[in-house]
């Protein structure tokens, strides 16, 4: 659990010292911070989407998996959340439910949060998630400047997401071969790019509700 703590303290204490540097930076650079980050988002995002084997699977997966999403409705659920937490701190800094679900989604869906808890909990390896938490502890800082103090709650997301794969890695160990993590990642990886088109501004995207895809992949491996 080492790697997900310090993760967690990292994305706390970018938070922290980007809400103080936010009366300091002008709404314009704010907004220009904030679509370099979308561009980088995407860029992450289309570079884990296109290792992907087999696209048909990755196809099924998302149709599949926003079927199940739209049908529970992550996004309200998630939303809500976000809502009552910026009831509670009204006043505080931004839009609290924006900064808390994007910054929850772009900290959580992606290859190093997976294969790193997954280090972290198989192999006590926790380099990966070190790693993360230096670029989560830097994206936090600019998500902060430009999304508000919503973007601390996030540190929540992260200790229980990635903490419930690192404990539970073992049980896990035989079927996460690596071409199913490749899969796996890869939709996680088209999710990320979604969120880059969010924060440009060009579509709204309901991308929680496309969660679940993710776990489609290891659904197919395990029965076939």
């Amino acid at each position: 659990m080492l790697g997900t703590v310090v993760n967690t303290l990292a994305i706390i204490i970018g938070s922290l010292i980007g809400f103080l540097l936010k009366g300091g930076i002008p709404k314009k650079i704010n907004e220009s911070i904030m679509k370099a980050l979308a561009l980088c988002v995407l860029v992450i995002g289309i570079n884990g989407a296109i290792k992907s084997k087999n696209m048909i699977l990755i196809i099924c997966s998302l149709i599949l998996g926003t079927l199940i999403g739209e049908f529970i409705d992550i996004d309200k659920a998630l939303k809500n959340l976000g809502d009552n937490i910026e009831a509670k701190f009204k006043g505080k800094g931004g839009k609290i439910s924006e900064g808390f679900v994007t910054a929850s989604l772009v900290f959580c869906v992606g290859a190093m949060s997976i294969v790193g808890s997954l280090n972290s909990g198989l192999k006590g390896d926790y380099s990966i998630l070190f790693t993360k938490a230096i670029l989560d502890g830097i994206s936090s800082i600019m998500f902060t400047s430009t999304l508000g103090i919503g973007v601390v709650f996030s540190a929540i997301t992260v200790f229980i997401y990635q903490g419930i794969i690192t404990l539970t890695a073992s049980f896990l160990q035989g079927w996460l071969l690596e071409y199913i993590i490749v899969e796996v990642s890869a939709v996680g990886s088209i999710l990320i790019m979604g969120l880059g088109l969010n924060m440009l501004g060009t579509y709204k995207i309901k991308v929680a509700n496309m969660l679940p895809a993710i776990f489609i992949p290891l659904l197919y491996y395990i029965i076939f």
